[in-house]
């Protein structure tokens, strides 16, 4: 069983979904950062600062790991691509303007205002506006087209089959996919069929099969998540901290391994 270190807070949603849904490939694929390393050509040194949220995986290493945990490559390159954007935008330099203020010597002297300064000033502001506008148009409209890729890809797997590891619906208009819960108890422990994990940490915004398992156990524990979506939202972090209090656990409205343990093996109510 992996016992994952908890990911920088700094991290974006985006890029803590990628990481989440590489920890699950390795667990899935149920080898060490050695074997894995041997399998991708990546040091186990490199896996280890990808996992933990230190550093970015190249676009090869994700599609190595999805050929190792047997997950549909494109969709999890798709989630790269968001990331990577996600990732590059956290890590903008910029300079201080006031570095030299710092140092031992005096500051330069600034130059004598001019009757042109003024109008100077007010150009480069303008201009500026003007650039991160632009900037930001093209991110948002980078982003919306990555998003209907990933869903058209999403489409195209459930009409075709491939991978697939449950039943579930989507329409047309690319409205969420809906989840289908088929619930077996084995060796004492309850399974949807939808994921075996035991220990991935679950929180807001996360998506993915973990979360519709969390979901079915929910409904079947008798603490309603709202759709079987497999979107970690309000709803079902309503319905965990319900569960979590009526077990007699820590409140925290977090799917971590004491609650997975209590959904696994509790009765339903």
């Amino acid at each position: 069983m992996s016992h994952w270190r908890e990911l920088p807070a700094e991290l974006h949603p985006d890029v803590r979904h990628l990481i989440v849904r590489l920890r699950g490939l390795k667990d899935r694929s149920e080898l060490s950062k050695r074997r894995l390393a041997a399998k991708t050509g990546y040091s186990a040194k490199s896996w280890q600062r990808y996992l933990n949220g230190r550093s970015l995986p190249p676009r090869e290493a994700v599609e190595s790991m999805a050929g190792v945990g047997g997950d549909n490559p494109h969709r999890l390159l798709v989630l790269h691509e968001i990331a990577a954007q996600r990732w590059s935008e956290g890590r903008a330099i910029t300079t201080p303007a006031t570095a030299s203020a710092t140092d031992d010597g005096p500051a330069p002297p600034e130059p004598a205002p001019t009757e042109h300064q003024p109008q100077g000033r007010h150009l480069r502001v303008a201009v500026t506006a003007a650039a991160v506008v632009t900037a930001l148009s093209v991110t948002a409209a980078l982003l919306l087209a990555v998003r209907l890729t990933e869903a058209r890809a999403q489409l195209a797997d459930e009409r075709a089959g491939v991978a697939a590891t449950a039943v579930a619906t989507v329409s047309e208009s690319m409205v969420p996919v809906i989840y289908t819960c088929e619930l077996e108890q084995r060796d004492g422990r309850w399974y949807a069929g939808l994921s075996r994990t035991t220990d991935i940490l679950l929180s807001n915004t996360q998506m993915g099969l973990e979360v519709a398992e969390a979901q079915c156990l929910l409904q079947r524990a008798g603490s309603e998540p709202g759709d079987i979506d497999g979107v970690f939202g309000p709803k079902t972090r309503r319905a965990v901290e319900r569960m979590q209090k009526r077990g007699g656990l820590i409140v925290n409205g977090v799917i971590d391994p004491p609650t997975w343990q209590a959904l696994r093996e509790g009765a339903p109510q």
